[in-house]
């Protein structure tokens, strides 16, 4: 019997458990779940004769160590900033670890003692950073096998609330931690390379540049520019593309309006504000508009925002999220962000019986080795969640990670190193398995567009 050691029993870790649980039998598979609350643990495990929860602190070295000398392979999903602890004594005691997160420049030092001691650590397996890795290299080395050359290439991901429980204005909803929502773009430029020219994007202009796209089905979304772009050349070994582009799915609408918050300077996580406690939403929102003795909050915002009268779709947004109410921000010593994280949380959270959904699409650009021709494959994917355990998210973080984890158990995937899925070993047998849980890729061919 081969142990797992999964560290973590979280919103992401849903879907992952329940996959190690019905395949535990067949596999021959016993999972221990160490989180700080065994409770959660064991309504998720509910009594499986392969699976015991223990209350587990990943600080704690002597535990940490123990459990992981007990394993076969080891699951983390803990936030990013712990792993390292853990990856360390993975490979000192040559145990495989598996991750969903990006690697740090602590991970990727880890690569050749990994390699020496015959230890994979996958990264980067969920769903973003994962999916768009693998779905992304199987059509990039398919183009090039078959001898065509790689012009462009995009890809955005977006979280969001699936159509039918989509009911407010602004065609959103949480689905996942609103404080990276609310912080989303700041830190610097987004930076991606256009038919050739390396562009740059600030962050007081990122969502009024934005891209409409269609997927079948579905209808219209719009995408605005993640961090860097850039480093993907490498990361897909994609030389000298004139273009690429990488993105984060919303509805048509949404970047606008949020761009109103970006300018009136209410997302800033710098500083905090006295007696923030004591503010209404209005007086809060007031505090960032120039002084005026006669005009309302109302008409000073559509001033100093440039809000036309007749521009109701975006003042309705905000009006809603009742900005000018007399509610009590209750947070004390907050930052901008904090309260308007507080705002937002009150009216765009899930409500009990929603479900969410996860939208995926790449595009790639090519010159046809054979006709000299441009052409344009599109490749998209719509994964909807089942309730409020089994989410969209959970599925799209936590099936890539289980399969993973089990083609490493059974010798499919054997490369020694600090890895992300970025070869045919690992994106072809995942891909493949994941069909069977309806999270499929769907591919076509379109007239291309110039770019």
């Amino acid at each position: 019997m081969k142990n797992i050691f999964v560290i973590g029993a979280g919103r992401s870790a849903s879907s992952l458990i329940k996959y190690l649980l019905e395949n535990s039998e067949k596999d021959n598979w016993f999972i221990t779940i160490g989180d700080m609350d065994v409770k959660t643990v064991e309504a998720k495990i509910n009594g499986h004769k392969n699976a015991q929860g223990i209350e587990f602190d990943v600080f704690n070295e002597a535990s940490r160590n123990a459990e992981i000398e007990k394993a076969d392979l080891v699951i983390s999903m803990l936030p990013a900033r712990f792993h390292m602890e853990v990856a360390r004594e993975c490979v000192k005691q040559k145990k495989n670890m598996v991750t969903a997160s990006y690697v740090s420049e602590e991970m990727a030092a880890l690569n050749e003692e990994a390699k020496a001691n015959g230890v994979i650590i996958m990264n980067e397996i969920g769903l973003d950073p994962g999916l768009d890795h693998l779905s992304a290299m199987k059509i990039i080395d398919q183009i090039k096998s078959e001898g065509h050359k790689l012009e462009g290439f995009e890809s955005f991901t977006g979280g969001l609330i699936a159509p039918e429980y989509d009911n407010n204005p602004w065609n959103y909803k949480f689905t996942w931690n609103p404080r990276n929502v609310v912080l989303a773009g700041q830190g610097g430029a987004s930076m991606f390379r256009q038919n050739g020219t390396t562009k740059y994007i600030p962050y007081n202009k990122l969502f009024r540049r934005t891209e409409r796209i269609e997927i079948d089905g579905y209808g219209f979304f719009e995408g605005y520019a993640n961090r860097d772009s850039l480093k993907y050349i490498d990361i897909y070994n994609l030389g000298d593309i004139k273009t690429i582009f990488r993105g984060t799915f919303r509805r048509p609408g949404y970047s606008r309006a949020w761009n109103s918050f970006v300018q009136l300077g209410v997302l800033d996580d710098t500083y905090t504000i006295e007696s923030s406690e004591n503010l209404t939403y209005r007086e809060f929102i007031n505090l960032f508009l120039p002084y005026n003795p006669t005009d309302s909050v109302e008409l000073k915002l559509r001033h100093y925002l440039n809000i036309s009268l007749d521009n109701e779709e975006l003042w309705n947004k905000l009006v809603w999220l009742d900005i000018f109410s007399d509610k009590k921000v209750e947070l004390k010593n907050a930052t901008p962000a904090q309260i308007m994280q507080k705002i937002l949380e009150e009216k765009l959270s899930l409500e009990p019986d929603d479900k969410d959904m996860i939208a995926m699409w790449h595009k790639f650009n090519f010159i046809d080795k054979n006709t000299g021709k441009h052409r344009e494959v599109q490749s998209s994917l719509i994964v909807l969640g089942d309730d409020q355990t089994y989410t969209s998210m959970a599925k799209t973080v936590g099936l890539p990670v289980a399969i993973a984890a089990k083609l490493i158990l059974n010798g499919t995937i054997k490369t020694p190193g600090v890895h992300i899925p970025t070869t045919a070993e690992v994106y072809n047998p995942v891909l493949n398995e994941l069909e069977n849980y309806g999270i499929i890729f769907k591919e076509k061919e379109v007239e291309p567009k110039l770019y």
